[in-house]
């Protein structure tokens, strides 16, 4: 249960009692119908005061039912994650490192790391899921254990179009184009989105697709002219103009204004700064615009990433783009959802390198305006590269800059890093006001080593909905590859075709109750089992689950003496001929233990 003890607060359970808790919400569930067995809800869990012993009701109860609505959850503390890369000096990630190696704090205090795990990358192969016994009444045939290239790495190419100007799209573009002649692995997907939305090629191995989605690229800004304005105002200058009252900001643009609008004596540079001014808003208008587009579609990528299985990479190609402190928060929800969907985000500055030398060819008024404004273009080519490394910093991805060898970037990047660890820890004494919480690890014994984590985060303003988190932590199974075996189960699969084009899958899982931990609500072992069956297609998409609780209300001698081969629980699935990866997820309520394995099927 190595993946999900650092994904989620701790979770106390709360079994339903009088009220029946709303049915889990994981994307394209197929809700089913209660069995047969399906038993009337159990007593209230805190039992009366005065009865010795159970009432005839509970006493004749069925032990055993089944239905399609989950149990709830209580949410005690709300952990903050932080992904760190340890890299030695020649820049490998370092492995063997233990929780006791980490130095974090927050706000300059110190904290107690509570929770602590290594991810390695790479997933294993599902292997052929069992076979079921064929009917004798059935036309049926068993699902084929194939020798199946499971997908297990999906990146994500995602272009920065709104940011990048043509000469550095193409070179990022042939980049791309070039590391796809190696040919993708067998295991590996790749896609192509772009902040504007106006090109997107899905997941897919099929190169020739994705060259053809390459080909479409094109810079598309949202909110800036293409050509040089009068005065030439950036973003990050606006900034400083409108948010920040720079006078010698405004002083820059006033003289650039004078000699752009070829003002000459007796106006004079106060006659220029109502024009200065109106620029200065206007970028600042139009850079929040693109800023926000770019930070709310890299986020809508990363939910589209959450359901995917295995590991999980998008490689953000841009020149970058400025963050005033209005986007702090956008940027902080980005990082959160990577993180808790873990999402690597690495990034490759499509602008390869760039110095920093002065051009006084472009002098305005006067030389030393002419070096003040060449300035703020030095500081604003820096600023704009933040984003992209503190989201690779933040997520325990990679940032590549400065480097006009945009192949071997896009190689490297297209790979998570080889491990990294997940420190977690409660804030004390948090106060729900939204504030921003600075960062910092270190490690303490560097001995030469740099380690890179998350810069910080922001305190909620309300408590964390219990629901939401106990849904977000079998959403968070089911789209995982790792496999757990906390509870026994194993699980058997058959299909049964009507037709050359229409056929139904079978999945039954088999559960060992007796490891299972019990409550006891009215002389009977009380426990509740969701049982979560996923369906995934070739590409590593999602096609549909089924879930299933079992509602288990069992005397002693049952539990002892009449259950040694199990429950079994049984899914079907409506679904077209071809290859498929079966997801089985079982969470109990009492013990909080989690079980998830992997199959795969061929339905020819």
């Amino acid at each position: 249960m190595r993946q999900l003890s650092y994904a989620l607060p701790a979770l106390l359970v709360a079994l339903a009692s009088a009220q029946t808790p709303p049915p889990l919400a994981i994307p394209g569930a197929v809700p089913q119908a209660p069995a047969a067995t399906s038993a009337p809800a159990a007593a209230p869990a805190s039992a009366p005061a005065a009865p010795a012993a159970p009432s005839a009701a509970a006493a004749n109860a069925p032990e055993v039912g089944t239905n399609d609505t989950p149990i709830t959850f209580q949410s005690k503390v709300n952990l903050v994650l932080v992904p760190v890369v340890v890299r030695d000096k020649s820049g490998k990630p370092v492995d063997g490192l233990t929780k006791e190696d980490f130095n974090l704090f927050d706000k300059g205090k110190s904290q107690t790391i509570s929770r602590f795990s290594v991810e390695k990358a790479g997933a294993k192969t599902p292997p052929p899921a069992p076979q079921l016994e064929k009917s004798p009444d059935e036309k049926t045939g068993d699902a084929a254990a194939p020798a199946m290239i499971v997908p297990s790495h999906f990146v994500a190419w995602f272009f920065d179009d709104i940011h990048l100007n043509a000469s550095d799209l193409i070179q990022a573009r042939q980049a791309a184009e070039k590391y796809l002649l190696e040919g993708l692995k067998e295991t590996d997907r790749a896609a192509i989105y772009t902040t504007s939305g106006l090109t997107q090629i899905d997941f897919t191995d099929n190169v020739n697709q994705l060259k053809d989605g390459l080909a479409q690229l094109r810079p598309h800004p949202v909110a800036r002219a293409i050509g040089q304005e009068c005065p030439d105002v950036s973003f990050y200058m606006a900034d400083l103009i409108v948010n920040k009252n720079d006078p010698m900001a405004l002083n820059a643009a006033e003289q650039e204004t004078y000699v752009c609008m070829n003002m000459s004596p007796p106006q004079t540079l106060a006659d220029a700064q109502p024009m200065a001014q109106s620029a200065a808003y206007r970028a600042l208008t139009g850079g929040e615009q693109e800023s926000r587009i770019a930070l709310g579609t890299l986020k809508d990528l990363v939910r589209r990433m959450g359901a995917m299985p295995g590991t999980r990479l998008i490689l953000m190609i841009s020149p970058g783009f400025f963050r005033v402190n209005e986007l702090l928060q956008d940027e902080s929800d980005v990082i959160d959802r990577a993180i808790k969907a873990n999402v690597t985000i690495s990034g490759l500055d499509a602008r390869g390198l760039y110095t920093d030398t002065t051009d006084i060819t472009k002098q305005t008024v006067s030389l030393s305006a002419t070096l003040m404004k060449q300035r703020y273009e030095r500081d604003a080519a820096r600023a704009n590269s933040d984003i992209m490394a503190e989201l690779a910093d933040a997520t325990g991805g990679t940032f590549f800059q400065n480097n006009n060898d945009l192949t071997q970037g896009m190689k490297d990047l297209s790979t998570v890093p080889a491990v990294y660890y997940i420190l977690a820890f409660s804030p004390q004494n948090l106060k729900l006001d939204g504030s921003y919480h600075n960062l910092k690890i270190t490690l303490r014994d560097p001995a030469g080593l740099s380690a890179k984590g998350r810069r910080g985060y922001y305190a909620p303003r309300h408590l964390t909905d219990a629901d939401e988190e106990a849904k977000e932590e079998i959403s968070q199974a089911l789209f995982s590859r790792e496999e757990m075996r906390d509870i026994p189960v194993d699980f058997h699969t058959q299909f049964f075709k009507a037709s050359a084009f229409d056929a139904r899958l079978v999945v039954v899982a088999r559960l060992d109750v007796r490891k299972l931990h019990y409550r006891k609500v009215d002389g009977r072992n009380g426990d509740d089992v969701l049982v979560v069956s996923g369906l995934f297609d070739r590409n590593g998409n999602f096609v549909q689950a089924v879930s299933k609780t079992i509602r288990m209300r069992l005397k002693d001698d049952t539990l002892s003496d009449k259950l040694n081969s199990g429950i079994s629980i049984r899914s079907d699935f409506k679904v077209a001929p071809g290859r498929y990866v079966v997801r089985l997820v079982v969470r109990d309520a009492e013990g909080q233990m989690m079980a998830a394995q992997n199959g795969a099927v061929e339905i020819p």
